[in-house]
C-alpha cells in the first residue's frame, strides 16, 4: 500500500515518524511519502518537505506568506496524484491539510485523519468540512469523542501518542547527564523562529533572579545555533540542542511554551510555567475567535486551571518571577500539581496509539 502522510510541525513530525513505524510493522510492503521532518525521514518515509518550510503562526503571518501556501497546496495535490496514494494521512495541521482533504475526496483519495484540528477552541463549523472529507478521524484527547458526538460524527479514540513515547523514553532510555553545578531549569521557547525571539528574551530575564539554577534552553533541531547564541548573550545558560527530553528528566522546573512541550513536560513530572505571547493584531483576533477557557493541553485535558498560564500582556518578567518562584518554594502547591500529574497520565488510558492507528489507516488503505 502507498501511504501518503502531511504533518506542519515538529510534534507532527514526532507523531509521524512512530505512526510510520507502526505502519511498517503491520504492512511490510508500505511505501510511505511525506510532508514533515528528519523523524518521520528517519522512520522509513521518503520527505518530500520539511516542517521548518511550512511554519506560519497566526493570523498576520499567513496572510504575508498567502503565495507560499498556495504554490505549497497545490505542489502537494500534484505530488500525492503521481505518487498513486492509496490513503492520505493528515496529522492535525488545519490550515494547510483540510484544503487537501477536500481535493483528495474530490480525486477519489481515502482520508484519515489522525490528531484532530481543535475544532472544539476555535472555527467550530469545520466539523461540516471535516465529516464530508474525511473517511476516518482519529482523536488523542478523550473529550474529543464527545465533542464531535455532539455533531453526529463518530471517531475513534486511539489513546494519546504521548503516553508511548515518554514511557519508553522513562523506562528505557538512560539519562545522559548534563553538565551544570547547579539545579536545572529548562527554558522551552518554541520551535518557530519567530516565537523563540519574542519569548525567549523574557526567559532568560529570570537568570538574574534565579542565581542559585542554571537555565538550559531546549534548541529546536531544525534552527541553527545562531538565532539562540545572538538571544543568549552572555547570560551563563546551557544550549542543549536536539535532545529536551533528556533535559526534561533532569530539569526542576521548566518555562514552556504553550503547545504540545506543556503535554510533554507534565508527562515528564516536572513543575512548569505556560508561557505564551505573539503579534497582537493575531492575538486580538484569536480572542475573538477562540472559545477555550485555557491556553495549555494540561490545563484542557484536565478541565482545571494545573498549570500557571502568562499570556500575551500577562507575560511580563514581573509575573513569570512571582510564578517560578511559587513554582520553587511553595511546598503544598508542588504536591497537588504532582498529583494533577498523575491523574493526567491516567486519563490519557492507552500506551499503544501508533499501533491502534496504523491499524485503523490500514484498513481503510484496504477497502475497496
Amino acid at each position: 500500500m502507498k501511504y501518503y502522510i502531511i504533518a506542519g510541525e515538529a510534534s507532527g513530525d514526532l507523531h509521524g515518524s512512530n505512526l510510520i513505524k507502526a505502519i511498517h510493522q503491520q504492512d511490510a510492503a508500505a511505501e510511505v511519502r511525506c510532508w514533515g521532518g528528519d523523524k518521520m525521514q528517519a522512520a522509513g518515509a521518503t520527505l518530500i518537505k520539511h516542517y521548518r518550510d511550512l511554519a506560519f503562526m497566526g493570523f498576520v503571518e499567513v496572510l504575508v506568506h498567502l503565495r507560499t501556501i498556495f504554490k505549497n497546496i497545490a505542489f502537494c495535490k500534484q505530488d500525492i496524484s503521481a505518487f498513486g496514494t492509496d490513503v492520505l494521512v493528515l496529522i492535525d495541521y488545519p490550515g494547510f491539510n483540510l484544503r487537501i482533504a477536500a481535493w483528495a475526496k474530490q480525486q477519489g483519495i481515502k482520508v484519515v485523519y489522525y490528531i484532530s484540528p481543535q475544532v472544539w477552541a476555535w472555527k467550530e463549523k469545520r466539523v461540516h468540512q471535516i465529516k464530508r472529507d474525511v473517511d476516518k478521524m482519529l482523536v488523542i484527547l478523550p473529550f474529543e469523542v464527545d465533542f464531535y458526538k455532539k455533531w453526529q460524527y463518530e471517531v475513534r479514540y486511539v489513546g494519546h501518542p504521548l503516553i508511548e513515547v515518554i514511557s519508553d523514553e522513562r523506562n528505557n532510555i538512560p539519562i545522559v547527564p548534563i553538565q551544570s553545578d547547579k539545579p536545572l531549569i529548562a527554558l522551552l521557547p518554541g520551535s518557530r523562529a519567530q516565537e523563540i525571539k519574542v519569548k525567549l528574551p523574557i526567559m532568560l530575564g529570570m537568570v538574574k533572579h534565579f542565581p542559585q539554577y542554571r537555565f538550559a534552553v531546549a534548541q529546536a533541531p531544525a534552527l541553527p545555533d545562531e538565532l539562540y547564541n545572538q538571544l543568549i548573550g552572555n547570560n551563563a545558560v546551557l544550549l542543549v540542542k536536539g535532545n529536551t527530553y533528556n533535559l526534561l528528566k533532569q530539569a526542576t522546573a521548566g518555562l514552556i511554551t504553550s503547545g504540545t512541550a506543556t503535554l510533554e513536560t507534565a508527562l515528564f513530572g516536572v513543575p512548569q510555567v505556560v508561557c505564551y505571547k505573539g503579534n497582537a493584531l493575531s492575538f486580538w483576533l484569536a480572542t475573538k475567535l477562540v472559545k477555550v477557557k485555557y491556553i495549555s493541553l494540561v490545563n484542557l485535558i484536565m478541565d482545571k486551571l494545573v498549570v500557571t498560564e502568562l499570556i500575551q500582556h500577562q507575560l511580563t518578567q514581573d509575573n513569570l518571577r512571582a510564578a517560578l518562584t511559587r513554582l520553587l518554594a511553595d511546598e503544598e502547591y508542588k504536591a497537588a500539581l504532582r498529583a494533577d500529574y498523575a491523574s493526567l497520565w491516567h486519563s490519557l488510558g492507552s500506551s499503544h496509539a501508533s499501533s491502534n492507528a496504523a491499524a485503523e489507516i490500514i484498513a481503510i488503505a484496504s477497502q475497496k
